[in-house]
């Protein structure tokens, strides 16, 4: 069955870095775009980051562009999260998800099929 498995979350300080994987079993990674969503405390889900399937093309909420950076390995059927300088404001469960509707905006969680359990990031000194 389709499985998303996140991990690497934890508690760093700010200017810190994490990186998560998002280990997908059951499909073949290579045809599905896989996004990262964040969800805190009393807020809305937001989206966070995609990989485009079919050329692994990358896009980020405004609020990440040049700290996070997604990468794939199809090979692994892995999706990596690496965040970095982190802020207090990206504490959040970060969850990947498998995209299968491509005809709208990237960030469209209802679009996603599949979902993780989730990892949580804190970020506090």
């Amino acid at each position: 069955q389709v499985q998303l498995v996140e991990s690497g979350g934890g508690l760093v300080q700010p200017g810190g870095s994490l990186r998560l994987s998002c280990e997908a079993s059951g499909f073949n990674l290579g045809y599905f775009g896989i996004g990262w969503f964040r969800q805190a405390p009393g807020k809305e889900r937001e989206a966070v980051s995609c990989s485009r399937r079919s050329d692994g093309w990358a896009y980020y909420a405004d609020s990440v562009k040049g700290r996070f950076t997604i990468s794939r390995d199809n090979a692994k059927n892995t999706v990596y999260l690496q965040m970095n300088s982190l802020k207090p404001e990206d504490t959040a469960v970060y969850y990947c998800a498998r995209r299968t509707r491509y005809g709208s905006r990237w960030d469209n969680r209802y679009d996603y099929d599949y979902w993780g359990q989730g990892t949580q990031v804190t970020v506090s000194s």
